[in-house]
């Protein structure tokens, strides 16, 4: 598209608005986000000196709109016009890996009947595109965006398992590993075979001057298996940034082609049918020296450019921010300022979920009140995804001035945390490991599966009926709250039939340096089978628990986030209370972090709201909730959905 092209189509749009022309859907979309592009783009890349590469941009967003399937452009519209369907009490999802769910892409179809069962409408499915073999950071490490990895079957496997789930009305999510590429993917290739050009897609250096300068202040994402940001490559003689693994190569996002081809590549993940493309590791994305090089400025500014491009293209698709980041920090990626909302539609909830397990160590909810209740209110189009566990290690992000205003040392307290968490305590019921300890500076995350870490484990070992009881509580609590909390629920697989640890990982030669993997379970479908048969089963409790719980989500429309959530400061520190407001309708959800029964006034429970009379029902046993001397109890890991009827 030349300048007199740009002109034609912005005159075009001004003689639409006085009725004189139609435009067609592509050309108004462009028109409408051509301006908020082009300021991106020159904020990012020189006008002078890259001009040209933004007329290749507009050219780009030409040929990927025309490539995109009829029957997805047609999706695109209807949601257009549909509202936000991220926004729904309906959503509720499931991350997993495909492999060790069953098998391969045909045996997940084969089980689409237990998902819709257990009330799942939304998968995220971890990698599944091709890898190198042997470590891959579990698939993060991608050898190409589009091509579907043999081992989970064919691209054409893949299209009819996401029109199989377009028909079940079933959302997907697919990882885009947007800030790096394998050392096997063909840019690299080309790039250690000499050329040049492919060299500047990545940050490449003859010596160690500027590596040096960037380590001053970059932090180490894996500080035992990959000290360090930079990796020296034989081939082509040079130092290359390896921010995570030696064999995931840093894009260089100041290179303009990178962007263009990297949108490309975006978009053949979204033509296989998926719903919502998670941005990973977003926060890494601009590199500058002097500079921890996250959560920069710039960073931000690119992933807006995306999203503006996607809507142009396929507004129907949208953007997950994987940022693990800082509670304050993760907020800004819906957009902030002029461009609020201009960011990705949807953001992992770390903090709650760090928040969730600190309260689960310390029996007191006063640290996840004052949290979060001092971050900003997202964007109104914007939500949340609320998860216990996920693939991934727990990552401590706690904002060290509220956790003093807690009346905690940030040090000791984080101390704790992981002392509590990775067996250290020795009255502590969890079952878990340190992950990536870095004694500089004494910080480290955990890995293990909920249930483990929740005391399960350990109460079957001492075949002690009230701890598992316990366990069974929390873990059902846990889940109570991120399916009532503001945004979409993601439960992980195996959680919903309380899988606990598994340690075969430390005979895999592929796996045993990463303690990831001992919260990443084969499904035990044997379980699953037996759910019916052995309904004592701390398996059974909770899966049956759980699908009560996501019945009762989507039958109540107070559920929908609509920023709809109001989190009260309790007097009972133990207890975290939250009401869910849709129009004169509300529910309130109480839980009680200890251990022992901890009880609410009647005074306090009338001044939010609820009432004590036999018409207020507690939805999760549909009984009319009981005072006792002017005193509402809650057992210990209780939790109530309170509705006034």
């Amino acid at each position: 598209m030349n300048q007199a092209e740009l002109h034609r189509l912005l005159t075009a749009k001004s003689q639409e608005r006085k009725g004189n022309i139609l435009l067609s859907s592509y050309e108004q979309r462009l028109a409408v986000n051509l301006s908020l592009i082009k300021t991106q783009f020159f904020s990012l890349y020189q006008e002078k000196e890259h001009k040209a590469f933004f007329y290749t941009l507009l050219d780009k967003l030409e040929t990927l709109y025309n490539d995109r399937p009829k029957d997805l452009q047609n999706q695109d519209i209807a949601r257009l016009n549909s509202g936000n369907w991220y926004q729904s009490e309906q959503m509720t999802g499931m991350q997993l890996y495909v492999d060790r769910f069953n098998k391969n892409i045909k045996g997940l179809q084969e089980k689409i009947p237990y998902l819709e069962d257990l009330g799942i409408n939304f998968l995220h499915l971890m990698p599944i595109t091709t890898r190198p073999k042997g470590e891959n950071d579990g698939g993060y490490a991608v050898n190409s965006y589009h091509d579907i990895d043999p081992e989970y079957g064919t691209k054409e496997d893949f299209l009819a398992f996401s029109k199989k789930a377009r028909e079940k009305n079933m959302f997907l999510m697919l990882d885009f590993v947007v800030n790096h590429t394998s050392d096997e993917f063909i840019w690299a290739k080309k790039a250690k075979e000499g050329s040049q050009h492919y060299q500047n897609y990545y940050y490449t250096y003859s010596d160690r001057h500027i590596p040096d300068e960037f380590e001053k202040t970059l932090p180490e994402i894996f500080p035992q298996s990959a000290p360090g940001n930079f990796s020296y490559n034989n081939d082509m003689e040079k130092w290359v940034m390896t921010c995570f693994n030696t064999y995931q190569w840093d894009l260089n996002y100041r290179n303009p082609e990178v962007f263009i081809e990297m949108l490309g590549n975006l978009m053949s993940l979204a033509n296989l049918g998926v719903d919502v493309i998670r941005f990973d590791a977003l926060a890494f994305l601009w590199k500058k020296i002097g500079t921890s090089s996250q959560n920069l400025p710039e960073a931000h500014t690119l992933i807006s450019l995306f999203r503006m491009c996607l809507q142009v293209i396929a507004p129907g698709v949208i953007l997950l921010a994987e940022a693990i980041v800082a509670p304050r920090n993760i907020i800004k990626y819906f957009g902030e300022g002029a461009a609020e909302g201009n960011e990705c539609e949807v953001a992992y909830n770390a903090s709650l979920m760090a928040l969730l397990w600190n309260s689960i160590a310390t029996k007191k909810a006063s640290l996840m009140v004052k949290s979060v209740t001092e971050i900003p209110t997202k964007p109104s189009d914007a939500t949340w995804i609320n998860y216990i566990r996920c693939h991934d290690d727990i990552g401590l992000g706690y904002e060290d001035d509220i956790v003093r205003a807690t009346g905690y040392d940030p040090y000791a307290h984080k101390q704790f945390i992981l002392n509590y968490y990775c067996g250290k305590l020795e009255w502590s019921p969890a079952k878990g490991l340190m992950f990536m300890y870095n004694p500089k500076n004494g910080d480290g995350r955990i890995t293990g599966s909920a249930a483990s870490l929740l005391g399960l484990e350990t109460a079957l070992e001492q075949n002690n009926k009230n701890i598992i009881d316990y366990a069974i509580c929390k873990i059902l609590m846990l889940h109570g709250i991120i399916l009532t909390y503001g945004g979409i629920p993601m439960i992980y697989a195996g959680d919903e039939i309380a899988t606990l640890n598994d340690y075969s990982y430390q005979q895999n030669e592929d796996q045993v340096n990463d303690n990831r993997w001992v919260n990443r379970p084969m499904q035990n479908w044997k379980t699953v089978t037996s759910l019916n048969k052995q309904k004592d089963k701390p398996s059974s409790i909770i899966h049956n628990g759980l699908k009560k719980m996501i019945r009762l989500r989507k039958d109540h429309s107070v559920f929908a986030d609509t920023n709809n959530i109001k989190v009260f400061s309790c007097p009972n520190e133990h207890i975290f209370v939250y009401q869910r407001i849709d129009e004169n309708k509300s529910i309130w959800v109480l839980s009680n972090f200890n251990e022992v029964t901890e009880t609410l006034n009647i005074g306090w429970l009338l001044s939010i709201g609820i009432h004590t009379d036999k018409n207020t029902v507690d939805l999760l046993t549909g009984e009319p909730i009981h005072l006792i001397q002017n005193e509402l109890p809650l057992k210990p890991y209780e939790q109530l959905w309170i509705k006034n009827i």
